[in-house]
């Protein structure tokens, strides 16, 4: 029983020993082997291209946000889709049910999102 554990397990326990050390080894090797030549220039802070013109603690507007997290949850929805159109000859009617409510749940939180404004810009 102990034998068939470590012949089992071994692989994964050499390609695990493997990972770490090779981790270790790019890791020094880039931090040894980078010229490192820090100026103002690049300890600056960078933001889009433009120098920083005011304090990083005031407040922000957070539409930008929104927009990207509904955003990335609209386009899950063809993500979804895709694979779904690709294998509708092969599931059953449950499988049709089942996207249709995903399809309604969607539509109904991208009306939310709309009626509350979220997707307006002024």
């Amino acid at each position: 029983m102990q034998t068939l554990f470590y012949e089992e397990y071994s692989p994964i326990l050499v390609m695990s020993i493997l990972a770490v050390l090779l981790s270790v080894i790019i890791l020094g090797a880039s931090f040894l082997l980078s010229i490192q030549k820090p100026d103002t220039e690049k300890l600056s802070a960078y933001e889009c291209g433009f120098d920083p013109y005011e304090d990083a603690r005031n407040a922000f507007d957070v539409r930008f946000y929104i927009v990207a997290i509904l955003f990335i949850i609209f386009d899950l929805e063809a993500m979804f889709l895709f694979p779904w159109v690709v294998s509708i000859t092969h599931i059953s009617s449950m499988g049709l049910w089942v996207m249709v409510d995903f399809l309604i749940e969607l539509s109904i939180g991208f009306v939310y999102a709309w009626k509350i404004g979220a997707l307006e810009w002024e």
